[in-house]
């Protein structure tokens, strides 16, 4: 019999109602169902969204192009899967297709049902061993075991706020498997940030549940891991699932537990196409599949701490604390070097090299924090003023003394270091500032003398971007620190979250102080995070955290921020950041969103945005609604960007804020009409294209 699919597949939202395509077909397909369908001169996947046994009256049936191929041997997906992609598609303002396509395997898009076949008859029978494994390897402390109590006894959400070194990981693994034990069937979905935590997060798992049943996704892996992993997880076969962002987006169909690690961490948002927040979609998820879901942090974000307070004042999600470490474990105590009593250029203070030079001696191990890679990031001729600009981008290029190149670290333009100034001819150009490179090297100067109780020489290794280019670097280089060969560890923020350094016992924030009057509002919350992440590296043993300390290089030790962070009071800060942010209407207490627009020209990107929102402010067909909706939001003029241009692409953004998130994404979707609708005329030629952020976490 002949029917009529709604289907989704990777298109512009406007080319059909809801961003769904309508094809033909007499092949067995359900809701749910993949499928291949030709889409211009291509054939693309597809998911089928809806099934009807007669044409919609709206479309001419001569038009309609028939379905290729029905993947049958693949399950549907469920309608809360489809529900999930169709509440992110609403939500972060792109079409449903584009989202559906890109919560998939990318090999999946390119399978024919016989290769597909051949893929499922690989996939591991379900099995049930992982429930066997509820014992933990060490007695759980009280408060691990109150936590414990506390979820079992509630729905959630969760948010665990417990100290570096607490046992939050355990408390995750001791819930995932008590579920995996109460159900059969049951599966479990564990998140981390960044896909450098997620060797050390499988690993636990793997050790306490086994290898079978457990799989990974993440953007690291190749294409056929990552389409095998999703297979198991869509089959039932996989239990527990790790992962980062992407890994919200797997088809578990008999999901029960979420548990999103650092959840304060950025990497959790989206920053191209669908600029979802896996965060805050778990939250979402969980209420769907009717699972459980755990945030945990020691540095909440100022969003989850504000929706965690007392249920009296608001609150839905239940906080639960731990705020002491396992067994006799200390946080480090937090020492203030004020650098205004250091000689001029001072890199790293005589109390600090003392400090490390005593551990170095004990056979104890340092870590060094400075969130800039690269030797330098500007080189500069004093003679002329000449600074070593992109000439693609508003940015200057970083020196990498290592390869001798001024590298680009936005648009990737790489050129080697001039011999003399380009612009007067000068051979005395130098480098300003400091990058990780230069730290390391100028460390090793002054550790050149010191021995190792061994007699052996100090090694300082580097850890960045840079130095984990290539495949399995990062893993050597982690293993070196954790066998003891590093004596001084030099490092980004890579280093600052989710690592059990057991060996670390002093930590240095280098030069902290540049977050602490920037423009952007949340960069006191980022600044603060990344200093108790960093400072909870050092003492992890507990037979050591008594003399572990982190040292905080500042020109300005009285800042408040400073305050909290010797305390480790994060409550503070938090209910101090929060008051700041209620009194100047930012958000929790207000909903934002940006709209962008790419141009060749700053005019052109800037007068896309600015005529589209006079547009909406002057609809005359405007329902009463909507007009309710629009006197409650507002709609700044655009502005260039922070970094206005970046690959010789100019870029300009329009902040829309509001008490209401009803109101707010009312407003975006008739701004969307109008910038569709404003995006051929003549005086936008040049514009490249427009994307929505809503909630976003950079402005």
């Amino acid at each position: 019999m002949q029917k009529w699919l709604d289907i989704a597949v990777s298109a512009p939202a406007h080319s059909q109602v809801g961003g769904l395509l309508t094809y033909v077909t007499e092949l067995p397909a359900a809701v749910g169902q993949l499928v291949r369908v030709p889409f211009g001169s291509r054939e693309v996947l597809g998911v089928v969204w809806g099934v009807h046994t007669s044409p919609p009256s709206s479309l001419s049936t001569h038009t309609l192009r028939q379905v290729t191929a029905v993947l049958d041997g693949i399950e549907p997906l469920s309608a809360n899967w489809r529900q999930l992609v169709q509440f992110s598609a609403q939500y972060y303002q792109r079409a449903l297709g584009e989202v559906a396509m890109a919560a998939l395997p990318p090999q999946l898009r390119d399978l024919t049902p016989v290769q597909m076949a051949r893929r499922l008859k690989k996939q591991p029978a379900s099995t049930e061993s992982l429930a066997a494994a509820l014992q933990s390897p060490w007695p759980l402390s009280s408060q691990q075991t109150e936590v414990l109590a506390q979820m079992a006894a509630a729905t959630g959400p969760f948010l665990l706020h417990g100290a570096t070194g607490s046992g939050k990981t355990e408390v995750y693994l001791q819930a995932v498997a008590r579920c995996l034990a109460d159900n059969p069937k049951a599966q479990a979905l564990m998140m981390v940030p960044e896909i450098n935590l997620t060797p050390q997060l499988e690993a636990r798992v793997k050790a306490r549940f086994g290898d079978e049943g457990v799989v990974s996704m993440h953007s690291g892996m190749t294409g056929p891991q990552r389409l095998k992993s999703w297979l198991a997880a869509h089959q039932g076969s996989a239990r527990i699932v790790l992962g980062t962002r992407m890994a919200i987006f797997a088809s578990m169909p008999h999901l029960k537990w979420i548990v999103v690690d650092e959840e304060h961490d950025a990497s959790y948002k989206q920053q191209e196409g669908a600029r979802y927040s896996a965060r805050d979609l778990a939250i979402y998820r969980a209420r769907l599949e009717g699972a459980k879901v755990i945030l945990g942090s020691a540095t909440p974000s100022l969003e989850s701490w504000h929706h965690s307070r007392p249920a009296a004042e608001g609150g839905r999600y239940v906080r639960l604390p731990m705020p002491a470490r396992i067994g006799a474990g200390q946080l480090p105590f937090v020492r203030r070097v004020d650098m205004n009593h250091q000689p001029r250029k001072t890199v790293l203070s005589a109390p600090l090299m003392a400090a490390i030079q005593e551990r170095v001696a004990k056979g104890e191990q340092s870590m060094l924090l400075l969130n800039r890679r690269g030797y330098a990031p500007v080189l500069h001729c004093a003679d002329c003023d000449w600074k070593s600009e992109c000439s693609h981008c508003s940015a200057f290029r970083v020196f990498h003394k290592i390869d001798r190149t001024l590298r680009c670290h936005h648009c990737g333009f790489t050129e080697r270091v001039p011999r003399v100034c380009p612009a007067c001819g000068n051979a005395d150009i130098a480098p300003m500032g400091r990058g990780t490179e230069q730290l390391e090297e100028h460390l090793a100067e002054l550790l050149v003398d010191v021995k190792r109780p061994d007699g052996q020489p100090v090694k300082v290794m580097r850890i960045d971007a840079d130095s984990t280019k290539l495949k399995g670097s990062l893993e050597a280089q982690l293993a070196g620190v954790h066998s003891g060969e590093v004596d001084v560890l030099v490092g980004t923020q890579m280093i600052a979250k989710g690592h059990d350094f057991r060996r670390i016992t002093l930590v240095a924030a280098v030069n902290p102080d540049g977050a602490l009057f920037s423009s952007d509002f949340r960069a006191p919350e980022r600044l603060f995070a990344l200093l108790m992440q960093a400072g909870g590296r050092a003492g992890r043993d507990a037979a050591q955290s008594a003399n572990s300390e982190m040292w905080v290089q500042t020109f300005h030790p009285g800042h408040p921020l400073f305050e909290a962070l010797k305390k480790h009071d994060y409550p503070a800060f938090a209910e101090q950041q929060l008051k700041e942010r209620l009194e100047a209407g930012l958000p929790p207490s207000t909903f934002q969103a940006l709209i962008r627009s790419d141009a060749r020209m700053q005019s052109v990107a800037q007068a896309f945005l600015n005529q589209a929102n006079a547009q909406l402010q002057s609809a005359l067909d405007m329902s009463a609604n909507d007009a309710a909706a629009l006197a409650e939001v507002s709609v700044y003029p655009a502005v260039p960007m922070s970094i206005q241009r970046v690959a010789n692409v100019e870029r300009a953004q329009m902040l829309i804020e509001s008490p209401s998130r009803k109101a707010l994404h009312r407003v975006l979707e008739l701004l969307q009409v109008q910038l569709h609708a404003s995006r051929s005329l003549p005086e936008h030629k040049g514009l490249i294209r427009w994307l929505v952020d809503v909630d976003p976490l950079a402005i």
